[in-house]
C-alpha cells in the first residue's frame, strides 16, 4: 500500500466514525434496562435502542436522565394534562384511559393485592414537565412515588425496540 491508498483508507474509516457519532449522539442510542420497573413490557438486563430524534407521545416507553442513571417509564401525562387514579383505573382530563399493557400484571396481582396503582389526583401535571409510571406499578419508582414531575429536558428519548439479548429482539409497545 502506498501513502496514497493508507490516507484515502484513514480518511474513510474517519468519516464512518464521525457519521456513527452523529447518529449516536443525536438521532439513536442503546440504553440499558436495570431492574423490573417495566416488567413484562421489558425485563431486566435488556438492551433497547432509543430514538432520540422523535417527539414523545402518550403512552411511549421514553428513557429519563437521572443524576446518578436513567430510568425507563411510561409516559402518562403531558403538561397541562388533569390525571387521577381511582379504583384502578387512569383518567386523563377525565376520560378513563386503557391500560391494555397492565392486564398481565394485573392477572398476577389478583389475590395479593387489591389495587395494582394505588389512587392518586386529581393532579395537574405542571408547564414544561411530564408524569411518568413504570409497568409494574408495584415496585416502581415514578412520579407518584419519588421522581416526581419530569422536566421536559430530561427526557433522553423514545425506546424502539430490544436488540439484546438477541433471542428477545422485538419492537417495544
Amino acid at each position: 500500500m502506498n501513502k496514497h491508498e493508507i490516507a484515502s483508507w484513514l480518511k474513510s474509516i474517519l468519516i464512518a466514525f464521525g457519521i456513527a457519532m452523529v447518529i449516536r449522539v443525536f438521532l439513536f442510542s442503546p440504553y440499558y434496562v436495570e431492574g423490573a420497573s417495566m416488567d413484562p413490557t421489558l425485563h431486566d438486563e435488556e438492551k433497547i435502542f432509543v430514538n432520540k430524534f422523535e417527539e414523545p407521545d402518550r403512552g411511549d416507553i421514553v428513557i429519563i436522565k437521572g443524576e446518578e442513571k436513567n430510568y425507563v417509564k411510561r409516559l402518562i401525562g403531558f403538561p397541562g394534562d388533569e390525571l387521577e387514579m381511582k379504583d384502578d383505573h387512569l383518567y386523563i382530563n377525565g376520560k378513563q384511559r386503557d391500560e391494555d399493557y397492565l392486564s398481565e400484571n394485573r392477572k398476577a396481582a389478583e389475590g395479593i393485592v387489591n389495587k395494582l396503582t394505588g389512587d392518586f389526583g386529581p393532579l395537574t401535571v405542571p408547564e414544561d414537565h411530564y408524569f411518568v409510571m413504570g409497568d409494574n406499578r408495584l415496585v416502581s419508582l415514578d412520579s407518584r412515588n419519588g421522581l416526581g414531575f419530569i422536566e421536559k429536558e430530561r427526557i433522553i428519548g423514545v425506546s424502539e425496540f430490544v436488540w439484546y439479548p438477541f433471542t428477545s429482539i422485538r419492537k417495544v409497545d
